[in-house]
């Protein structure tokens, strides 16, 4: 009989050259989210629904672009402080939580999340990671400032 690994926390963040409120809208807006929440560009965000409040729901389609496999990333919210942060936990149990503090017209976005036993935590830091670094592309190249 297996053991489950045990959670291990990775906390991953970017610093984005765009004001607070912009970064807070692009990352709780299912239109943005579909945009930037991919870790490759052979991955896409075809879905995403989002209810922001404490106690609200959300999922984000995540799929492969030909068609080869997809999952969702769900949960529910358990802390909603607009402009500042976010908690959830995924519907495996996982806890995450996503913090945002704006300084000299930057906004640095820190995530702390509990990995998963599937894969190794190295490789869950560093798709968690690209997905940051897509959403910082998405910010600095294609919205206004």
């Amino acid at each position: 009989m297996e053991t489950a690994q045990p959670k291990t926390k990775i906390t991953i963040s970017t610093t984005i050259k765009r004001h607070l409120n912009e970064v807070w809208h692009h990352f709780t807006h299912p239109e943005s989210i579909q945009q930037w929440n991919h870790a490759s560009d052979n991955w896409h965000c075809p879905a995403a629904k989002i209810e922001l409040a404490d106690g609200g729901h959300f999922c984000y389609t995540m799929a492969a672009k030909d068609g080869s496999m997809q999952f969702y990333h769900e949960g529910l919210f358990t802390e909603v402080t607009p402009r500042k942060r976010l908690k959830y936990e995924t519907t495996d149990g996982r806890k995450v939580s996503v913090y945002f503090q704006e300084t000299n017209k930057h906004t640095t976005v820190v995530e702390s999340f509990e990995t998963d036993s599937l894969n190794p935590p190295e490789v869950q830091q560093q798709g968690w990671q690209a997905i940051l670094d897509s959403f910082k592309r998405f910010m600095e190249e294609t919205t206004a400032s």
